[in-house]
């Protein structure tokens, strides 16, 4: 029986000093390495996001261990740091970016005591995109959209994929909800936004039962050794809570 397809969510990769609180959104680029090496030699399934949308929808088999890799915010630190592992081994990825902010540092990132990490750079993403990294979009301005009136959510939605279909000069097909926001009327926005699928912070593996605008993720933090990745990994258990099964994907 096949349990779905694991995606996984990173934020910044890099050299970190240890640290006990707020450690939700680092990776250590030590065990970043450990973990996509043992995903190769375990021969994980790495599949693009257009893959993971057309195996949920029956249009091709889910291959045995597979995953998604995603990486949300956009930091110059996934150039530094998981661009050249995700190198080595083959592996694609789908990193999302916040339209109002390209090029800025990541002012909403208050974490007292470390610096305001860098997003990358137009020049930057360019660069990645015409060596295979996939783009989607994580909204205009990084705001929590299911917390706004909807005329406000629609706009940020809708800006943040003009804005990137005109900076790669292609249509752009993927959305992930700024701090795992949504609610169905949020859904819906990114639905008539022309996105194909979306992308939460909710727990869980991504299965056909799931609206496609609403997929779940599993986060990987500064404290996950190997052992904690794969249990993960092998985690089934299904996330509750609004908009996450709207519209079966299968058919749909």
């Amino acid at each position: 029986m096949n349990n779905g397809i694991s995606i996984l969510m990173y934020h910044q990769v890099g050299e970190f000093a240890p640290m006990p609180t707020h450690r939700s959104t680092y990776c250590h680029v030590r065990r970043f390495r450990a973990q996509m090496a043992w995903l190769q030699r375990l021969r994980f399934h790495v599949l693009r996001m257009d893959e993971v949308l057309a195996a949920l929808r029956g249009e091709a088999p889910i291959p045995p261990r597979s995953v998604a890799l995603t990486f949300d915010d956009g930091y110059e630190s996934f150039y530094q740091y998981a661009y050249p592992v995700l190198q080595r081994h083959g592996f694609p990825a789908m990193v999302y970016l916040i339209s109002g902010h390209i090029g800025q540092n990541a002012q909403w990132f208050a974490v007292e005591g470390r610096e305001t990490p860098p997003l990358m750079s137009v020049e930057r993403i360019r660069q990645l995109r015409a060596a295979g990294v996939d783009f989607g979009a994580h909204g205009a301005r990084h705001i929590r959209l299911a917390d706004v009136d909807l005329e406000t959510a629609r706009v940020d939605i809708v800006d943040s994929r003009e804005r990137l279909c005109s900076l790669l000069g292609e249509e752009i097909r993927h959305f992930c909800y700024p701090y795992g926001s949504h609610n169905a009327a949020v859904v819906e926005l990114v639905r008539q936004a022309g996105f194909a699928t979306g992308v939460s912070c909710q727990r869980g593996a991504a299965t056909a039962e799931f609206d496609a605008l609403a997929l779940p993720r599993k986060a990987i933090s500064y404290g996950d050794n190997l052992v904690g990745f794969f249990w993960k990994l092998a985690m089934k258990d299904q996330p509750k809570g609004e908009a996450v099964i709207l519209q079966p994907i299968r058919g749909g």
